[in-house]
């Protein structure tokens, strides 16, 4: 099973390694506006594409998490009171809008 997963890495590696910048601009501009949230408290560094934020004490994550999904925006809880999203692959321009947009409709 390892070599399965290691397959998918290289290929990972060898097709997409490019366009890793596109993801992690993406994941900026989704901190950023996190950062600009009522609902969010602090949003850790992003360096890469993953966004983790710490949702402020007045915030429930079920319900923060489900207000982005009511707007076809999918992210995890991450830990108490946090959430994570990720630009990847499948998260274009119009998708990482979309986020945003979602992200400033939700209030505490």
């Amino acid at each position: 099973q390892a070599g399965v997963l290691a397959a998918a890495g290289l290929y990972a590696l060898d097709h997409h390694s490019g366009r890793l910048n596109e993801d992690h601009a993406r994941a900026r501009r989704i901190g950023a506006a996190l950062a600009a949230s009522p609902c969010v408290a602090d949003v850790l560094p992003v360096d890469t594409n993953i966004v983790v934020a710490v949702l402020r004490d007045t915030v429930p994550v079920d319900r923060f998490l489900g207000g982005l999904r009511e707007q076809g925006v999918l992210a995890v809880p991450f830990g108490p009171g946090m959430v994570r999203l990720v630009a990847h692959l499948d998260v274009d321009d119009p998708g990482t809008d979309r986020a945003i947009a979602a992200i400033g409709t939700l209030r505490p």
